[in-house]
C-alpha cells in the first residue's frame, strides 16, 4: 500500500505536469495543499465518483479556485469520469479542465470558483441548505439528510471583504457541518503577505463564533487528521482549521516563493521536483498501486447504496415527506402550482399598487405552495416586502425556517444564495435596493455563469424612490443586469405584470431572474385576454390607436417599462386627441422579448414604423437597441437628486407634456 506521502505526490505531479504542458496555471497551491487534500478525501469525504449528483454526498469547494489542478487531480485519482487526456488538455479550448473550476464542465465540481472568497460564501450557502433541509425532512431514526460541507481557502479568499460577511453570518448561524481549511502559506501574487495581511486569522474567526484549530502543520497527515476529528466534534459551530503549508512544496528552488504561485515551474524545476519528491515516473504517469490507493468508487457506491436503503425505509415510514423531498431535490415545481392563475386574478382585481407590494402578494399566495422557497433580504425586509405571512426566520436554534435575515451583507447574500441553489432542494430569493445590486454584482454574474435558479428582488427601482437621493437612486444598474448573459430581468408595470414576472422566474429552472420593482404606486392597466397571454413574451402591444375607418396604422411607437408605462399610456391619449396614431408597447423583460420568434417581434415592433420613442427612468443608452439612431429616448443621463419622487419625475422630464413634445418633434422629422 502506498504511503500517504506517495498518494499526495500524485496530486503534486499531475498538477505540475498539467500546468507545465499548458504553460499556464497555478502549481503552487495544489502542491502545497496536497497532503491536506489526501487526508480529507481518503479518510473523510463521503462521495460516489460514479454518481457526482448523489443527494447526500459531502460537498467540497475549492474557494481558491486558481489551484484548480488540485481538484482535477483529486477527481481523476478517485475515479470520476475525468481521464488523463482531460488533465493533459488543462486550460485548453473546450476541455473539461478549464483554468478555474466551472460547474457543468467537470463531473464532481460543485460550484464555479475563482473570484476569491465567493467559494467560501457558496460553501456557507451549501451548509445552510443542508441543515435546513435536514431540519425540514429528517425524523427520529431517519437522518436522511446528513452530510458535511468542506472548503479550502487561501490568503486571498480571507482578504476579500466577502469573507467577513459570510463568516460572520455562518458563526451566528452555528453551522456545525461546515469545515474550512485555511491554506496559510504566507504567499500571494505580490510576494510575502506580511506586507499587506497581518490579521490574527484564528482570533478573527473565534470572534465570529467559529471553532478554530490553529497551528496545524499542513504537511503532517496525523496533525491534519486530528484537526478534522476536533472539527467534527463541534456540531454547534463551523470550524476553521489553520494549516501552515509551503506553497509549491517539493519544487526545491521555488517552493515557498511567489514564483510558483501563478506560472509553470519550468522543465528544469519540474525535473528537480521529481527528484525531491522521489517521483521517478514520466509526465502524467501514475502507477497502478497509487490509483488503487485513491480509488473511491467501491466505497462510494456502497455509501450511496446504504443511503438508498435508508431512503427506502424513510419512504415506507413517511411516504408523503419522501415524495416531497424527491420532488424538491429534482427541482420540479408542484403540478398544481397556481402561479399562472395569479396573473388572471391580478387583472380581475384591477388594483393600483407598488410593484414591491404586488410582489409580496405573490409571495403570500405562492409561499404555502412552494416550501422550497428560501427567502431573505439584506436588512431591508420592511422595504423590500419579502417577509411574507408564512415566512419563518432561520437561526441556529430554529434551522427549519424558510427565511434568512442576511443583515447588511449584499455580496454575501448573493453568493450564499448561489451555494443554496447549487446544493439543491431550495429556490433562493433575496432582496435589496436596486442600486445596491452593485455590491453583489459579481455574485449575480456567477449565478448567471453557473445557470443557477436564483431570484433577485430589487426594489426602489428609480428616481421615484425620492428623498433618499442619488446615492440610493439607480441609474446604470438596469443596463448592467440586462447585458448579463443568462440573466432574465423583469421590470413590471403593475400588479399583473408582477405576477407574470414571478411566474416566469419560478419556471426558469437552471437560470437566474431579477425582479425590478417600484417603491411608488403604479396604475393598473386594462388588458384584453390576448394581451394578458402575451405578457409572458416579455414585450407586447398594450395600446393601439384606431383612427380613420378602424385602420390600425401606427405613426409612432412608445416603448416603456415599469412606472413609465403609465406615463406612456397617458401621453398616448393626449397624442390621440391630436389625431396621432400611437402604439404603446410594454416591455417588462427585454431579454424575454428578444428570445421570441422574429415574426412575433415584428408584429410588436414592425420595421416599417421607424418613429419610436422609449421611456424609462434609467440610463438612456440601452434603448437605442429598439428605437434606432433616429428614435428618441426619455431617460436619465446623469444621477438623480434628493426630493419627493413626483418632483423628481417632473424635474427630469418624465411628464406627459415632455413625452408629447418629444413625440411631436419626432413625428415632424
Amino acid at each position: 500500500m502506498p504511503s500517504r506521502f506517495e498518494l499526495a505526490n500524485a496530486i503534486r505531479a499531475l498538477s505540475m505536469d498539467a500546468v507545465q504542458k499548458a504553460n499556464s496555471g497555478h502549481p503552487g497551491a495544489p502542491m502545497g495543499m496536497a497532503d491536506i487534500a489526501e487526508v480529507l478525501w481518503n479518510d473523510y469525504l463521503s462521495h460516489n465518483p460514479s454518481n457526482p449528483h448523489w443527494a447526500n454526498r459531502d460537498r467540497f469547494v475549492l474557494s481558491n479556485g486558481h489551484g484548480s489542478m488540485l481538484l482535477y487531480s483529486l477527481l481523476h485519482l478517485t475515479g470520476y469520469e475525468l481521464g488523463l487526456e482531460d488533465l493533459q488538455h488543462f486550460r485548453q479550448l473546450h476541455s473539461r479542465t478549464p483554468g478555474h473550476p466551472e460547474l457543468g464542465y467537470t463531473p464532481g465540481v460543485e460550484t464555479t470558483t475563482g473570484p476569491l472568497g465567493q467559494g467560501l460564501a457558496n460553501a456557507v450557502g451549501m451548509a445552510i441548505a443542508e441543515r435546513a433541509l435536514a431540519a425540514q425532512f429528517n425524523r427520529p431514526g431517519h437522518e436522511i439528510i446528513d452530510h458535511y460541507t468542506y472548503c479550502f481557502v487561501g490568503d486571498g479568499c480571507l482578504m476579500e471583504g466577502i469573507s467577513h460577511e459570510v463568516s460572520s453570518l455562518a458563526g451566528m448561524q452555528g453551522l456545525g457541518k461546515l469545515v474550512v481549511f485555511y491554506d496559510d502559506n504566507g504567499i500571494s501574487i505580490d510576494g510575502e503577505v506580511e506586507g499587506w495581511f497581518t490579521d490574527d486569522t484564528a482570533k478573527r474567526f473565534e470572534a465570529y463564533g467559529w471553532h478554530v484549530v490553529p497551528n496545524v502543520d499542513g504537511h503532517q497527515p496525523d496533525e491534519v487528521k486530528a484537526a478534522i476529528e476536533l472539527a467534527r466534534q463541534h456540531d454547534d459551530k463551523p470550524s476553521l482549521i489553520v494549516c501552515r503549508t509551503i506553497i509549491g512544496f517539493g519544487a526545491p528552488n521555488k517552493q515557498g516563493k511567489e514564483e510558483c504561485h501563478g506560472a509553470a515551474l519550468g522543465e528544469d524545476e519540474v525535473a528537480a521536483a521529481r527528484g525531491q519528491l522521489d517521483w521517478p515516473h514520466a509526465p502524467f504517469h501514475v502507477p497502478e498501486a497509487i490509483y488503487q490507493g485513491w480509488d473511491a468508487r467501491e466505497l462510494g457506491a456502497k455509501r450511496e447504496a446504504d443511503w438508498e436503503a435508508r431512503l427506502a425505509r424513510y419512504a415506507e415510514a413517511y411516504p408523503a415527506e419522501a415524495k416531497e423531498l424527491q420532488r424538491r431535490l429534482k427541482g420540479e415545481l408542484p403540478v398544481d402550482l397556481t402561479s399562472e392563475a395569479l396573473i388572471e386574478q391580478a387583472q380581475a382585481n384591477a388594483e393600483s399598487v407598488a410593484s414591491r407590494k404586488a410582489s409580496l402578494g405573490c409571495l403570500n399566495a405562492l409561499g404555502p405552495q412552494l416550501p422550497e422557497l428560501l427567502g431573505g433580504s439584506a436588512d431591508l425586509a420592511p422595504s423590500n416586502l419579502t417577509f411574507w405571512k408564512g415566512a419563518k426566520a432561520i437561526s441556529a436554534s430554529e434551522p427549519s425556517g424558510n427565511y434568512l435575515h442576511y443583515g447588511v451583507r449584499e455580496f454575501g447574500m448573493g453568493a450564499i444564495m448561489n451555494g443554496i441553489s447549487a446544493h439543491g432542494g431550495f429556490i433562493p430569493y433575496g432582496a435589496t435596493f436596486l442600486t445596491f445590486m452593485e455590491y453583489m454584482h459579481n455574485a449575480v454574474r456567477m449565478a448567471a455563469l453557473m445557470n443557477r435558479q436564483v431570484i433577485y428582488v430589487f426594489t426602489h427601482d428609480s428616481i421615484g424612490l425620492g428623498e433618499d437621493g442619488p446615492t440610493h437612486q439607480p441609474i446604470e444598474q438596469l443596463g448592467a443586469l440586462r447585458s448579463t448573459p443568462n440573466l432574465s430581468t423583469w421590470r413590471p408595470a403593475d400588479a399583473v405584470e408582477t405576477a407574470a414576472a414571478w411566474d416566469a422566474a419560478l419556471k426558469r429552472h437552471g437560470a437566474p431572474t431579477a425582479l425590478v420593482l417600484s417603491r411608488q404606486t403604479l396604475p393598473h392597466q386594462a388588458r384584453t385576454q390576448q394581451q394578458l397571454g402575451e405578457i409572458e413574451r416579455g414585450g407586447y402591444v398594450l395600446k393601439e390607436s384606431i383612427l380613420k375607418d378602424n385602420v390600425v396604422t401606427p405613426e409612432l411607437i412608445l416603448i416603456a417599462t415599469g412606472s413609465e408605462v403609465g406615463l406612456a399610456m397617458d401621453a398616448a391619449v393626449e397624442l390621440e386627441s391630436r389625431g396621432k396614431a400611437v402604439r404603446v408597447v410594454s416591455m417588462p423583460s427585454t431579454d424575454t422579448f428578444d428570445a421570441q420568434p422574429a415574426s412575433y417581434r415584428e408584429s410588436v415592433l414592425p420595421a416599417g414604423v421607424t418613429k419610436r420613442l422609449a421611456i424609462e427612468a434609467s440610463h438612456f443608452a440601452y434603448w437605442y437597441k429598439y428605437v434606432g439612431l433616429n428614435g428618441r429616448i426619455v431617460g436619465m443621463d446623469g444621477f438623480g437628486e434628493s426630493a419627493p419622487g413626483g418632483d423628481l419625475f417632473k424635474h427630469f422630464g418624465f411628464t406627459i407634456d415632455n413625452v408629447v413634445e418629444q413625440a411631436e418633434e419626432l413625428l415632424a422629422k
